[in-house]
């Protein structure tokens, strides 16, 4: 995939959003989960991409939604049953992303046994920012995360402290779906995520100046 694209246009050609939860160990304590021993995945209908200078919408009946920023990880050409080995050659590029989670819908349906369907995959639930060249990011497992809300940091970590690395993901996740031209992996968030509510303003980042974007919190 040329580097020219620009992610807006995923939602016209990238096909599915594959998102992995619980990949950094203190986020998984914090919200009192086991390490997993292999990737949780989730999955965002193409309708939840946002763009800078439009808001997230909370969804029906909710007052607030929890912040997760993360490395994205572009697909660039057909692969399945791909290797750890081989894994990278399928990246066509990288994104700075915002897992926008209705918590209290979450732990809800995980309670029932139920789908996160509508809690991850909601209308404006994937905030993400403009297409990076993956020449712009020679190692994803050492780059910074950062994420603001009001001005007040609340999440900052690095990738070197992901359970499972970028090619594991990947690979994994390539067993069972054919990834595509486009699609989006969201490879997990640190710890440090929390509420937002109507009004509030999301700065987030990915190292000090590589990629930045900003989100408003509408009602």
């Amino acid at each position: 995939m040329s580097g020219t694209v620009q992610l807006y246009r995923f939602r016209d050609f990238g096909k599915k959003i594959v998102g992995f939860g619980r990949t950094y160990v203190d986020h998984a304590k914090e919200l009192n989960h086991a390490v997993p021993t292999e990737p949780i995945i989730f999955l965002k209908p193409t309708t939840a991409y946002l763009t800078e200078g439009h808001p997230i919408k909370l969804p029906k009946g909710r007052t607030e939604l929890h912040h997760e920023v993360e490395l994205g990880v572009v697909i660039g050409k057909l692969g399945k049953d791909i290797t750890e080995s081989s894994a990278m050659d399928y990246v066509g590029g990288y994104c700075l992303v915002l897992d926008m989670t209705d918590r209290i819908g979450q732990s809800a349906a995980a309670k029932a046994g139920l789908s996160w369907g509508v809690a991850k995959g909601f209308d404006t639930a994937c905030p993400v920012s403009e297409f990076i060249p993956k020449e712009k990011i020679p190692n994803p497992q050492n780059i910074d995360l950062w994420l603001k809300v009001n001005g007040v940091e609340r999440q900052k970590g690095n990738t070197k402290d992901m359970i499972f690395t970028v090619p594991n993901l990947i690979s994994w996740v390539s067993q069972y779906f054919t990834l595509e031209p486009g699609d989006l992996l969201l490879t997990g968030t640190p710890a440090g995520v929390g509420p937002v509510k109507a009004g509030d303003k999301i700065d987030c980042g990915l190292g000090a100046d590589l990629m930045k974007m900003q989100f408003v919190v509408a009602g």
